[in-house]
């Protein structure tokens, strides 16, 4: 079984995506919560990463030897962060330190994120993703590990094809799925994160309202010109329509919930990564412990 296989095997169609430092001041809690996902069933789970959280590596280190079965996954390493070298050598001491559980989820990031005005995407992710792409045909690593590219527009959706081991998009509406697949092709696996929430449409709205917020207060534009080339339009995002609303998150009962899940890797995901949305960690896990019955039935 070639890498890509095994990493679409080992994930399975339903994983969790957390935000790092979730459970802080607490570690001993964020390890329980880990574990709880784990005997609940869910094969894997990705760890955000932002300003002022903890070194997603270590964290991944953390969360790999306090359980024993679940693929952690760093959802993502701002290249800005780490070297690109530092990434591919601390990958590969995970990889050989818990085999087959960890996935190097690495990104750009956006311009806000940076320091000066240097900010050419494409090219420096091309480039970060050479230097270790080099290192590894003439060093390989002993236990081979998946890379895969934070992607949503075409370039980049391109770029995760041509050289890494899948793509990882993040915040899109459903019809994203299906427009991915046809831009990274049949044989790399598709990673979408999507928010899911235990709750009405009224919540839901909430929830897209204060991320379209930070978009616009971080200054993100690329998510709004993605969502437009999808179909949306100003009046969508500036009103935080009914549609939009829909199609960025999944709300409902755990039947309904479900259901979408299924929608997306029917469209074309491999993997979906389900993040909930909740205030606190409580309400988090409570929510993915409510889901598991119904997400981990969800088949290809």
């Amino acid at each position: 079984m070639d890498l890509i296989e095994e990493t679409r095997n080992r994930l399975g169609p339903v994983g969790v995506w957390l935000p790092v430092g979730m459970f802080t001041p607490t570690p001993d809690e964020e390890r329980r919560a880990i574990q709880r996902l784990e005997e609940l069933g869910y094969r894997s789970v990705s760890g955000g990463g932002g300003p002022g959280n903890r070194e997603l590596l270590a964290y991944s280190a953390i969360t790999l030897a306090a359980t024993d079965r679940v693929v952690i996954g760093t959802g993502i390493a701002n290249m800005g962060s780490r070297p690109a070298y530092t990434a591919q050598s601390g990958g590969r001491t995970l990889a050989q330190a818990f085999p087959g559980r960890f996935v190097l989820g690495v990104g750009i990031g956006h311009q806000a994120a940076k320091t000066g005005s240097d900010y050419r995407p494409l090219e420096q992710t091309r480039k970060y993703l050479a230097a270790p792409s080099a290192a590894e045909a003439e060093f390989p690593s002993p236990i081979p590990f998946p890379r895969v590219l934070a992607a949503v527009g075409l370039k980049m959706l391109e770029l995760a094809r041509e050289m890494t081991d899948g793509a990882h998009p993040f915040a899109q509406p459903l019809e994203h799925t299906p427009y991915a697949r046809e831009i990274v092709g049949p044989d790399k696996p598709l990673i979408p994160e999507h928010p899911v929430l235990l709750g009405d449409r009224e919540e839901a709205r909430v929830h897209v309202a204060r991320t379209l917020e930070l978009m616009k207060q971080y200054d993100i534009p690329h998510y709004f010109k993605g969502w437009k080339r999808l179909g949306y339009n100003d009046a969508d995002i500036d009103g935080v329509s009914d549609r939009l609303v829909d199609e960025l998150t999944a709300w409902g009962d755990e039947e309904k919930i479900a259901g979408r899940v299924k929608k997306l890797i029917d469209a074309g995901a491999d993997t979906v990564l389900v993040n909930p949305v909740g205030d606190g960690p409580e309400a988090i896990v409570d929510q993915l412990e409510r889901l598991a019955p119904a997400l981990t039935a969800v088949i290809r």
